[in-house]
This record gives structure tokens, C-alpha cells and sequence, in this order.
């Protein structure tokens, strides 16, 4: 169950790194994904769900990583607002990724894109 774990976590850390990558090269593209946050029951459940993958694996390997009680405390954090954004309506959600879209400005996106890459890179560190 751990190597599943660790193979996730890794995978979570390439996928945060290819997002900040996608912040850099084409914000304008992130923006749009940013827009899609929420907007259908399909696409706000869903990625409501898929987050408690990565959140759930980084509590499995906790013990074996590198820092231990952060990812303890990133994976409860993620699960906890899961489930949270479960039970807020739906429109609110999309109204507020609306929002963020419209004030994260492209040279804003490019300029947080590094921290999603360093924390990628950072994951996938503390697995190996």
C-alpha cells in the first residue's frame, strides 16, 4: 500500500510541477482552467473527489517520507476542505474560482508559477 502511496504522491508532484509550468508558459490557459472550477456538478465533484487521492496518499506514506508531520497536515488539510467544499453550493464555488480568475491578472499566474513547481519538486523529494 505505500509503494501505491509513494507512486501517487510522486505523480502529485509531477502534476503540480506541469501546472506551474502551464501558469508560465500559458496563463492565459490556466486562467481558463481556473474558470472551469465549480462550473458543472460533474467537473466541481470530480475534482472535489480526485483531490482526496493525493491528499489520502500522503497520509499513507507521512511515516516514510522525509517530513512526516507535513504531510500528515497538507493531506488532512486537502480532505478536510474537500469535504467542506462538498457541502458548499456549488455556484458559490464557481462564483469564487470566477473571481480569482478575474483578479489574477497573466503576469500574477506567472509570477506564483515557481511555487507550484518548487512544490512539486519538494514532494517529490521528500518521497525518495
Amino acid at each position: 500500500m505505500t509503494l501505491i502511496a509513494k507512486f501517487i504522491v510522486i505523480l502529485f508532484g509531477v502534476y503540480l510541477i506541469a501546472v506551474g509550468f502551464l501558469m508560465l508558459l500559458y496563463p492565459k490557459k490556466a486562467r481558463e482552467y481556473l474558470r472551469m472550477a465549480g462550473s458543472t456538478n460533474i467537473i466541481n465533484y470530480a475534482e472535489l473527489t480526485i483531490r482526496i487521492i493525493p491528499a489520502s496518499a500522503l497520509i499513507l506514506y507521512a511515516e516514510i517520507s522525509k517530513y512526516p508531520v507535513v504531510f500528515e497536515v497538507l493531506g488532512w488539510f486537502m480532505i478536510a476542505t474537500s469535504i467542506v467544499l462538498y457541502f458548499v453550493p456549488r455556484k458559490i464555488h464557481h462564483n469564487y474560482a470566477l473571481w480569482c480568475a478575474k483578479i489574477l491578472k497573466t503576469i500574477y499566474i506567472r509570477c506564483i508559477s515557481p511555487f507550484s513547481i518548487l512544490f512539486g519538486i519538494l514532494l517529490i523529494y521528500a518521497t525518495m
